[in-house]
């Protein structure tokens, strides 16, 4: 079929023009850059901590350590460390605890991201005057707020804990902790 009139004509070109350049831009708005695509964020970090113990009026402070991996878009995974050894009283009493469980990011808020998490582990305790020394199952619900400074390096706002210890050896023992501190994205 052959298209003898120019107003035809001119209108087809037109539509193919238009057709054209709705299609690049309608990809080029599908890139995503090369290292946000999918994949994995790893980051490690640091952090201080204060805790109200529940055995006795004991307030510790420690440091800690730990490690996130989030895939991207999904719930992630939390391993921490944390030594609450300094603050002791004379009594020596001291905390370690050793846990992992999911991690939830949610979605970013200015440089603001707030996460939950539901952490398992290992609980050692130090009795008083080194009385005894007790291995314990501990479960750790809490959350809190990063604050990203730039892509790699970001604050840990708080970090809010409940520490619950079953089957501490005088029955239930709970914990409850703020901690502080710096996260950075390894890859």
């Amino acid at each position: 079929m052959r298209f003898h009139s120019t107003p035809i004509r001119s209108l087809v070109s037109a539509l193919l023009v238009v057709f054209a350049c709705a299609s690049a831009q309608k990809a080029y708005g599908q890139v995503k850059e090369s290292a946000d695509a999918g994949g994995l964020v790893v980051s490690v970090g640091g952090f201080f901590s204060y805790y109200s113990v529940g055995y006795g009026p004991h307030r510790l402070a420690g440091f800690g350590g730990f490690v996130d991996a989030e895939p991207k878009g999904r719930p992630g995974v939390e391993a921490e460390i944390r030594d609450l050894n300094l603050l002791k009283p004379s009594d020596n009493v001291h905390v370690t605890t050793y846990l992992i469980g999911p991690r939830y990011g949610f979605h970013q808020i200015g440089r603001f991201q707030p996460y939950v998490k539901v952490l398992l582990g290992d609980g050692e305790f130090n009795f008083p005057y080194n009385y005894a020394h007790g291995s314990y199952f501990v479960t750790a619900p809490g959350g809190g707020v990063d604050y990203h400074l730039n892509r790699r390096v970001s604050l840990r706002l708080a970090d809010v804990e409940y520490q619950d210890w079953p089957q501490f050896t005088f029955g239930n023992m709970s914990s409850f902790g703020v901690s502080t501190g710096l996260r950075i994205r390894i890859f």
